[in-house]
Formats: C-alpha cells, sequence, structure tokens
C-alpha cells in the first residue's frame, strides 16, 4: 500500500428535499453567488424555483449563468469570470450534472487569477486561491459533486484538458437529492452509470501491493452499478435504486476507494480527445474505450483481471486459466454495456480511424510523454486501443 493524506471536507446533505435547504447553506458563506446551470431541465422541472425561492429566503441575492455544455466549454468559463469580477461575486453555485460543476470550478479558479485560467488546464500552473463552489447534483456520474477535480473543453484547437485541485476547488457542500434524478432518460441514466464504473476501474487497475481493503471497496461500488443500473432502467421511479446510484457515483471519485494505490487514468485521457473532437458524451466514450483498453493491457497483470472477472462479474474461478477468466470479464463488461443501451464501439458514434494519429498525438504531448500508470502507454499503443475500439 502507498503512503497517502485523506482529506476531503465537502458537505453532503443527501435525501429527498433536500434542494430546499441550499439556501440556509449557502448563506454560511456568502450574500451573493453566481448560480450557474445548464441547457433547461432544471428551468423546466421547477428544480431552479425552488433553488431560487431557498436563497432568497435565506437572504442571498444571485447573478444568473446558464448555458453549461456536455464537455464544457471554455468560452462560457470566461463569461462566468468575467461577470463575477464585474458584480462582486465571491462563491459559484452549480445547479445540475459533472459538466456544469466543472465550468464552476473553472469560473472559481480563474476569477482571482491575474492570467488565463487556460494555464491551469494546460499544466503551467496550480490555483493558489479560488471562490467557494457548492452544487444540487442531479446526475450520477462524474463525481465531482465532491472531488477537486475539473475538465474544459477548448474550442480553439479541439483540446479537453483536466486539472485537479483539492486544496481550493472541492465544492464546501453538495446537495443530492435522489428523486431529481427519476426524470433522467434511459440513455443518460446509462451513460452516467458508465462513468462511475470507470472512475472506480481507472482506480482498480494499480500496480501498487497489498490493496486488499481498497480492492474490495472497489469491488462494492462496481458490483452497486452492476444491481442498481438495471433496476433504475426497468423502474425509472424507483427512488430507493436511484438513491443507491448517486451515492456509489459520489463514492467512486471522493477519493475514498483510491488511497493507498496509483490509478491508471489513460482511458480518461483517451476518451478526452475522442469527446474533444467528436463532442461525444464522456461516459459514452469510456463505456467504448475502457474495454478496449483491457483487452490491450490485460496481459500485464492477469491476475488482478482474474480477480476482477470473478468478484464483480461472477466469473467461475479457475486461477489456473487466468486469461480465459480476464477476457470472459472484459466479455462481460461489454455485454453489461450493450444491455443497458451504452456503445460499444466507435462506429455506432460513425467515427473512422481517419484521425486517430492525430488524437494520440495530442494525449502524448505530441508523443513527449506517454500517459496512463498501470501500462505506459505511448502514441502507437493508443492508436492500437483506438483500433480495438472501432
Amino acid at each position: 500500500m502507498e503512503s497517502f493524506v485523506f482529506h476531503n471536507e465537502t458537505k453532503i446533505i443527501f435525501g429527498r428535499g433536500t434542494e430546499n435547504q441550499v439556501g440556509a447553506e449557502t448563506a454560511l458563506h456568502a450574500s451573493k453567488v453566481l448560480l450557474h446551470w445548464g441547457q433547461g431541465s432544471v428551468e423546466r422541472s421547477g428544480l431552479l424555483d425552488r433553488v431560487r425561492a431557498s436563497l432568497k429566503a435565506a437572504g442571498v441575492s444571485h447573478v444568473d449563468l446558464p448555458g453549461a455544455q456536455p464537455n464544457p466549454r471554455l468560452s462560457l468559463v470566461y463569461k462566468g469570470i468575467q461577470i463575477c469580477r464585474e458584480e462582486g461575486i465571491g462563491f459559484v453555485l452549480a445547479v445540475g450534472g459533472g459538466s456544469v460543476i466543472d465550468s464552476a470550478k473553472a469560473i472559481a479558479a480563474g476569477v482571482p487569477y491575474q492570467g488565463d485560467v487556460w494555464d491551469f488546464y494546460d499544466g503551467k500552473g496550480q490555483p493558489q486561491k479560488a471562490l467557494k463552489v457548492a452544487c444540487v447534483l442531479t446526475i450520477p456520474a462524474a463525481g465531482s459533486e465532491t472531488s477537486g477535480s475539473t475538465v474544459i473543453t477548448r474550442e480553439e484547437g479541439q483540446l479537453k484538458r483536466g486539472l485537479t485541485c483539492d486544496e481550493h476547488l472541492r465544492p464546501v457542500f453538495s446537495i443530492l437529492n435522489p428523486e431529481l434524478t427519476c426524470t433522467l432518460s434511459p440513455k443518460n441514466t446509462a451513460i452516467g452509470a458508465a462513468d462511475i464504473m470507470s472512475h472506480v476501474m481507472e482506480r482498480y487497475f494499480t500496480n501498487s501491493r497489498e490493496v486488499d481493503l481498497s480492492d474490495r471497496l472497489c469491488e462494492a461500488v462496481m458490483g452497486a452499478v452492476r444491481h442498481n443500473l438495471p433496476r433504475v432502467l426497468a423502474e425509472p421511479d424507483n427512488v430507493d435504486a436511484r438513491a443507491d446510484l448517486m451515492w456509489t457515483g459520489t463514492q467512486a471519485h471522493s477519493d475514498l476507494i483510491g488511497m493507498g494505490r496509483i490509478g491508471d487514468w489513460a482511458s480518461h485521457g483517451i476518451e478526452h480527445e475522442l469527446s474533444a473532437i467528436y463532442d461525444i458524451p464522456h461516459g459514452a466514450g469510456l463505456a467504448v474505450v475502457f474495454p478496449a483498453w483491457m483487452k490491450y493491457v490485460y496481459r500485464h497483470d492477469l491476475p488482478r483481471f482474474a480477480q476482477w472477472a470473478n468478484r464483480v462479474w461472477g466469473v467461475e474461478a479457475d486461477f489456473n486459466h487466468p486469461e480465459a477468466m480476464a477476457l470472459e470479464g472484459i466479455r462481460r463488461l461489454e455485454e453489461f454495456y450493450k444491455r443497458c443501451g451504452l456503445p460499444i464501439r466507435l462506429g455506432e458514434f460513425g467515427i473512422d480511424d481517419s484521425r486517430f494519429e492525430e488524437m494520440a498525438s495530442k494525449a502524448t504531448g505530441g508523443g513527449a510523454y506517454p500517459i496512463g500508470s498501470f501500462v505506459k502507454l505511448d502514441k502507437a499503443a493508443i492508436v492500437a486501443i483506438l483500433k480495438l475500439s472501432v
């Protein structure tokens, strides 16, 4: 097990009707906020009206910033930064899913910074301070509600990059009402679940040894997705199953299950290049990329893949033939995704191999460095994985 420090200060307020507490919680931190949301669903559902009413009752004023999209855009981040500076705002409240929260974090990092906030995403430094951020979550997926991570797409050059700054970008509080997820479409529910699974698998496939406890925590979270996703797809109004799935998404990316181990994150790096160019949903892209990555790297640690296949997917234990177990586990993962309505090949998006070399080059800084930790991948390896995704 690796040495670690675990410190997650995000206050979680979980349960039915909890969005009505947002005003009182926000008032502990600010009297004026930037209210940030996406493309209309929170308005149509009445959630935004409830949030506004709660803020007003607590004496908190707000300035609106709608328009966050999946694969959130840098141009809107710039707009949010400008509004906060002009209005003297010191707090960003996101209402929506991971894309809105990621956008809110980028705005929060950019307001006090004298340079271009993209510098942080381009690896030129870390935020030394930021506005406070909080959220009312509507989509179980990204885990951004308790993480210090944010991913933003720069339209110029079709670049999608991430930033992690646990000290300044973790939300001060996050409100999770599973009832709010009952109106999600089957497609968006499944895409979110694939994102959850990927966050766990990035941590699970590690070269760190003697990590039995966190192995079993990861396996439990993956097992909960396997159990609850089909339930909510069959019974969209099953709030109990929705609650389990929502809490699973938080645990997948709160850092707890990854303590003492070094994660991989190559699949996320590859998918970022796909969604930067083709603007596909992040979770859907991961549903395609992750099994392909597994097919490329599984021989690196057959016992770990065999363990995963047995404990998560119920593949019969035959540790004299770990390769067969590993391949059956990968097959069952793809079968699960397909059964839940997720894509498992790039061709389902109409994506061919014409830009594979470009994506591999961008992912590796023009070939300057490999990505991943479990197995380090150069440009040729990334192209090979993308070809396995076709």
